[in-house]
């Protein structure tokens, strides 16, 4: 058993309040859900409203396949042009 786990923080361009943010976050997180099939939630600076962190996971039987989860993930996210990744950490169990 692999586990891929992954922590992004992000940049918010289009927010400009709270509401704004959970907006956005609200969004790529279901996207990302639906589309990629991993757990994911916000992880951190839940009080700022430019910036988040966001953390998602998965299971799998291979650490390449876990490589290309994260990897496309990442993508994902950095082809949004709501928000920029200013860092991600990921990490294959």
């Amino acid at each position: 058993m692999v586990i891929g786990t992954c922590e992004v923080k992000l940049m918010i361009f289009e927010s400009n309040s709270l509401k704004d943010k959970r907006h956005i976050i609200k969004s790529i997180i279901g996207k990302i859900q639906s589309r990629f099939n991993v757990s994911i939630a916000e992880v951190g600076l839940n009080d700022s409203w430019k910036t988040s962190i966001i953390g998602f996971a998965f299971v799998t039987n291979d650490s390449a396949h876990a490589n290309e989860v994260i990897s496309k993930v990442i993508n994902f996210i950095d082809g949004d042009n709501r928000v920029e990744i200013l860092d991600y950490n990921m990490e294959i169990l």
